[in-house]
């Protein structure tokens, strides 16, 4: 019979935790097992901190403090900044890390996001856009890049059975590596008591995209990368079908400049865009939530008529591989923030209580955090219309209507670049849907030298190897 060790008993009274073993004598055996395993997963005087700190609040400095970061222009010495990332891409010294948790609720989509097909022509996943890319890069330089693919509990089974469903959707399986974001209990907002989920589980949440850094290295993936000379971790979320995954030109600017951390950045629409806002703060780079942005900095101008802090950050980074062993180690790890979110739990009785409003508190790291980390650093502008339209909503702003008319778009205007027309409708968009295979090309120019010009384009277009 499986008993409760007594270091969890003693951790629990310690903590004033043992109503998490209420109905331990109901539970089956397994029940029992993985309760056990929760419990001793979990790092309680961690938890005590964290729910002593919950009434800590973002603090600004002084706006004075804040000024624009300095952006590099993405065409900027492009010629050499290509030449150092291409080599790197020959060498094999890149690896691809895609942030992929997240469940498509927003979307009205039960599975991960990574599922949702959403391609305007041949309804592709957001798995199979993203790997065809990384496959055609390493087809483009010899290379194949290792593939890492950050999951969470409520995604990891269903994610790898996708990929093998999918034959990895062409990439070697060796090369494409699976690992599990790890999780925080969340607390009750006013007793700071662990919730259960049920009778034999405690209520657990992925711990950020900012937890990604400490699962490469507790997995062991940041020395198995080491091991296969990789230097560098390109970095992006699934949600962002239009990315340019380990673009060379990017890659490069990082290289030259021997920065530990790079960033891409995109023009703001207005003072109140949703986008994390990329700025110096006493030197150092870092990025303020659109939501901490005090409204009159947020609106003030420049000379030029043009918002003065103006780069929101799509988050897409570029990392150095020995600054990510240094930050996941020792105290100079992430920070965690803290959410207040409705969390349904079992009361007294073992009833289910579906909470009207916020009841529990949640703790993630951010991705962010780690930038005025770095001494070294880059930051390079980016499009919109290249490179960054997030998949969120089920309608209106960022839903599939929106992402996949900006797929189209982008490749209506690469077709156009290589002198093939595309009709338009009244609003300028494409008339019609319009799909490029990263397999047939990855950018404009290499679209350039390969498509027909006589191509004409009556319908649904999809251009393939």
């Amino acid at each position: 019979m499986v008993k409760v060790p007594t270091e969890i008993d003693l951790q629990l009274r310690k903590s004033g935790q043992e109503h998490a073993l209420a109905w331990w004598d109901q539970l089956s055996e397994g029940e029992r097992c993985e309760l056990v395993d929760q419990l001793q997963a979990i790092h309680f005087d961690q938890l005590r901190d964290l729910y002593r700190q919950r009434e800590w609040a973002v603090s600004l400095p002084a706006a004075d403090r804040i000024q624009p970061v300095p952006v590099v222009s993405v065409a900027s010495d492009a010629g050499s900044a290509r030449q150092a990332g291409e080599e790197a891409l020959r060498k094999g010294e890149a690896a691809v890390l895609m942030v992929a948790g997240g469940q498509g609720s927003r979307l009205g989509f039960d599975h991960a996001k990574g599922m949702f097909q959403i391609s305007p022509v041949k309804n592709r996943s957001l798995f199979h856009i993203h790997a065809e890319k990384v496959l055609a890069l390493g087809r483009r330089y010899g290379k194949p890049l290792p593939f890492l693919v950050m999951t969470s509990p409520a995604t990891h089974a269903e994610t790898e059975s996708f990929f093998l469903q999918h034959d990895c959707f062409g990439l070697r399986r060796e090369d494409v590596w699976l690992f599990c974001q790890g999780t925080l209990p969340a607390l009750d907002m006013a007793t700071g008591k662990l919730l259960l989920e049920k009778r034999g589980r405690i209520f657990t949440s992925p711990n950020g995209h900012g937890g990604v850094l400490n699962a490469l290295a507790e997995s062991g993936l940041l020395g198995r990368l080491r091991r296969q000379n990789v230097q560098t971790i390109f970095y992006f979320q699934v949600d962002n079908p239009l990315v340019k995954i380990a673009d060379p030109v990017f890659l490069g600017h990082h290289l030259v400049a021997n920065a530990e951390v790079s960033s891409k950045v995109v023009r703001k629409e207005g003072p109140t865009d949703k986008l994390g806002n990329m700025v110096l703060i006493d030197g150092s780079c870092c990025i303020i939530e659109y939501s901490d942005l005090p409204e009159s900095l947020g609106k003030q101008k420049d000379e030029n008529g043009q918002l003065r802090i103006w780069a929101g950050s799509p988050a897409i980074h570029l990392f150095d591989l020995d600054f990510l062993a240094q930050v996941t180690q020792g105290p100079g790890r992430l920070p965690y923030h803290v959410a207040r979110k409705k969390v349904p739990y079992l009361d007294q009785t073992g009833k289910r209580v579906e909470p009207e409003r916020e009841n529990a508190l949640k703790f993630e790291m951010f991705i962010f955090d780690v930038l005025p980390m770095a001494q070294r650093w880059t930051v390079v502008e980016t499009s919109r219309v290249e490179e960054f339209v997030p998949l969120k909503n089920a309608s209106g702003a960022d839903s599939p209507e929106v992402v996949r008319k900006a797929i189209s778009n982008r490749a209506a205007q690469w077709l156009e670049k290589a002198g093939v027309p595309v009709p338009r409708s009244a609003d300028g968009d494409a008339a019609f849907p319009l799909e490029i295979s990263p397999l047939f090309a990855l950018d404009s120019e290499e679209l350039a030298a390969k498509v027909d010009r006589s191509l004409e384009i009556r319908g649904p277009t999809y251009l393939e190897k």
